[in-house]
């Protein structure tokens, strides 16, 4: 899975072409909100990137007909390169946006944006580091001083994390491009990656990697966060309610029910997928815990706790990342998680 939206940190041409891509995803939002139904509540989400497994609770939820049946009319919008739902998301152009990681609903805080974190789908980040087997590169602390290829994006996310926990340090920074040629060609390099994508690619290409998820060490980072406007969650409760409610229920059947339905959806979006790397994605995020684990065990799907955001906020702003006065609070509500909704619980 190719993560990053790198497109904030192109260059004045790239940028350029950004916004006219932006431009025509705006024009097709407004067209599609004049020819959509009447009747149940139309919202338009925007995913962090292209249609993939990491995906697959949303589109269940809308194949299924667990959002009509929740009396949602729901568009999914898929990320990917030049794609910047965040910016979509501030403008008012989408209703909802799954962010990667929590850093987004802090940035939006820091930057004086109304904008809130509902959930969080994933209580593991599937964010990984790749190495070669045999290499001695079988542990983040192994890692310290070894050249890693991240992407601009990662620089400023769980790159912060590695510096601040490991000891890190910008002058093992590598180009990432989102192409796995330059590790395969070498046994010495590391990459970043995703648990549920690159890792099934590299096995492909006949090289068993070494893959290390950040969020087994450490990394609290909370991942798929629903991400809304304090304005919906101001004036219309009970429809973001619902979308989650709805959203949860599409993650417990996608991982625990049939997947098909969910899966045509997606390579509908992203032909690009494949029935064998959906599969493996699938199952990386139940072998993992992924969406179950930690308190979603017992709250259900999506929950969240206020010493979890602290300890990140923290980490990150004695970092320097944000200022140690900011109120982090602001980035997220917990009134609408941890209700039981997914574990076989009722609300």
């Amino acid at each position: 899975m190719t993560h990053g939206n790198p497109q904030r940190f192109r260059r004045l041409a790239v940028a350029i072409g950004a916004v006219v891509l932006v431009v025509a995803v705006t024009l097709a939002l407004q067209h599609d909100d004049e020819t959509r139904p009447a009747g149940a509540a139309a919202l338009t989400v925007g995913t962090d990137w292209r249609a993939q497994a990491e995906h697959g609770g949303y589109y269940q939820a809308l194949a299924t007909g667990l959002y009509a049946k929740a009396g949602l009319d729901v568009a999914i919008r898929q990320g990917g390169p030049q794609v910047n739902h965040s910016q979509l998301l501030a403008a008012g152009k989408l209703d909802i946006s799954i962010a990667p990681n929590s850093f987004i609903p802090l940035n939006f805080v820091d930057q004086k944006v109304p904008v809130v974190a509902v959930a969080s789908m994933f209580q593991k980040d599937p964010a990984v580091l790749i190495a070669h087997a045999s290499q001695g590169h079988d542990s983040l602390e192994a890692l310290k001083g070894e050249k890693i290829m991240i992407s601009p994006d990662t620089r400023i996310g769980f790159w912060r994390f590695l510096k601040s926990r490991y000891g890190f340090t910008d002058d093992q920074i590598a180009p990432y491009t989102f192409n796995l040629a330059p590790f395969l060609a070498n046994p010495k390099a590391v990459q970043q990656g995703y648990a549920t994508s690159e890792p099934f690619q590299i096995q492909r290409s006949g090289i068993q990697p070494v893959v290390m998820l950040l969020s087994d060490s450490g990394y609290t980072s909370y991942a798929s966060l629903v991400v809304t406007s304090r304005k919906l969650v101001n004036e219309q409760p009970d429809l973001v309610q619902r979308f989650v409610d709805a959203s949860i229920l599409g993650w417990a059947d996608y991982l625990n029910g049939d997947p098909a339905p969910a899966n045509a959806l997606i390579k509908r979006d992203n032909p690009d997928m494949t029935d064998e790397l959906l599969a493996f994605g699938r199952r990386k995020l139940k072998d993992y815990g992924i969406v179950l684990s930690g308190e979603a065990t017992s709250l259900g799907i999506g929950a969240m706790n206020d010493a979890r955001w602290k300890e990140f906020f923290d980490l990150m702003a004695a970092d320097g990342l944000y200022p140690s006065t900011m109120d982090y609070r602001q980035a997220y509500t917990l009134q609408f998680v941890g209700k039981g909704v997914g574990t076989g619980g009722t609300r």
